[in-house]
């Protein structure tokens, strides 16, 4: 007997339930396209799919027949094609791509025809991965359920946000009045706002009861410092700093970085010279802090805590998301030092302070090992803003002055000191670009 069956009559007809819940999504919107009056053939579409939604659902729950038989499941060979994209480098390439996609594509993906397509694109993918095993004890698990709602919450309100935004900024391109000039009738705290918090607490409550009543708690044993899980890992809202712990010592991922990300959202209204956008939804008139805000929350956090969640497994190895997560699994990686790349592509070894050596003349020795990454942090963090505000931020350091501007770049610059060292990593192994182990100070 199989122990990790892909399928079972359980699971089966579990899908078929979500099957029925797209059917019932999609019969709405198809009424929603009738009342508005759309095309026969659009209606048409819609009404042939939700019926098509209808009879898998009704055989998933209805049917006899057993698993070993039952044909509507994830393809063997799209799914060797996802996990082929499980690298590191593959899964952030891509990240950025659907990024650029989604700001490029905006003013298509905000059409609601467009996004409910998407949507219902999301749901039918997961609910095909559910026919795999793997995937499903990856989704499955409680601690993961939430994050995989939060993909849809986090992807939602991103729509929302754009479809505003681009609606907003069709209006000020025609003349016409902003959205929020034309809906802004003011209400009372009491009993307006008040009865409408009472009701979404009541709602939430009843959310939580429900989830507490079905959804076991994700409750281990007790803790034991000679038995630890593997993999070991942070609480979802942490795995983010968790993955950066992976290219960066815990003083620079768990101090620094998270620091100026605290310290960068305080400075930012004062630093903004902006005047456009308060108040209102909007995209082409504040094109780069929109941007620049978006790139950090998606890629490099809700992307990072993806990553952290489906794909790294035991012995925080990558695995696919239907790969079953082997503890054998071994994958061989020499991680080196710039100051050892940069000696041994020299032919010499690391220089070494003599033995017997004083503490100035082994302060001197490391200093010259370890000369080429400290010059080219300075130089990151000193020279680089400066030619920047010669090219590509010069308008940014005329109106902001010389004090706002280097806090700006400086900012910019740690956010995108992530990536650069996640592909550094990924690509030539490079571990530390620069390696004081005497001091504990790496970067």
């Amino acid at each position: 007997m199989n122990p990790h069956p892909d399928l079972t009559s359980a699971v089966i007809r579990g899908i078929g339930w979500l099957y029925l819940l797209l059917f019932a999504m999609n019969i709405f919107w198809t009424g929603r396209a009738i009342k508005g009056r759309h095309s026969l053939g659009e209606v048409g579409a819609w009404a042939v799919y939700s019926a098509l939604l209808a009879m898998i659902g009704f055989a998933h729950v209805t049917g006899g027949s057993g698993p070993t038989h039952f044909l509507i499941r994830m393809p063997l060979a799209l799914k060797t094609i996802i996990d082929s994209g499980a690298k590191p480098e593959i899964y952030f390439t891509l990240s950025i791509a659907l990024f650029a996609a989604v700001v490029w594509l905006r003013e298509q993906l905000v059409k609601p025809t467009v996004a409910w397509l998407i949507l219902n694109g999301m749901i039918l993918f997961m609910t095909l991965s559910l026919t795999d095993y793997d995937f499903r004890q990856i989704v499955g698990k409680p601690d993961n359920v939430p994050i995989v709602s939060m993909l849809f919450i986090v992807g939602f309100f991103t729509w929302l946000y754009f479809k505003r935004a681009v609606e907003n900024d069709q209006r000020i391109a025609a003349g016409r009045p902003l959205l929020e000039q034309e809906d802004n009738d003011k209400v009372l705290v009491w009993p307006d706002l008040v009865y409408t918090e009472m009701i979404c607490m009541v709602i939430v409550t009843a959310v939580l009861v429900v989830w507490g009543i079905v959804l076991q708690a994700p409750l281990e044993e007790p803790a034991s410092s000679v038995r630890t899980p593997n993999p070991s890992k942070a609480p979802w809202y942490f795995l983010g700093l968790q993955e950066m712990l992976v290219y960066y010592d815990p003083w620079m991922a768990g101090v620094v970085l998270p620091s100026m990300i605290l310290v960068g959202l305080m400075a930012l209204p004062y630093i903004d010279f902006n005047k456009k956008g308060n108040g209102y939804y909007t995209f082409n008139q504040r094109k780069f802090s929109i941007l620049t805000f978006m790139f950090g929350f998606l890629p490099l956090w809700i992307g990072l805590i993806i990553l952290g969640t489906f794909l790294r497994g035991p012995n925080w190895n990558f695995f696919g998301i239907y790969e079953l997560w082997d503890v054998h699994k071994l994958v061989v990686l020499n991680n080196v030092n710039l100051s050892e790349y940069f000696w041994g592509w020299l032919g010499q070894p690391l220089p070494v302070a003599p033995a017997g050596s004083g503490p100035g003349w082994q302060v001197v020795m490391i200093l010259y090992r370890e000369w080429l990454g400290l010059v080219l942090v300075a130089g990151y963090l000193f020279v680089l803003p400066m030619v920047m505000a010669m090219t590509i931020f010069r308008n940014f350091f005329m109106r902001m002055g010389f004090i706002r501007y280097m806090v700006f770049a400086n900012l910019v610059l740690f956010m995108a000191c992530l990536p650069i060292k996640m592909i550094l990593r990924w690509t030539v192994n490079l571990k530390y670009i620069v390696a004081i182990p005497e001091w504990f100070f790496n970067i």
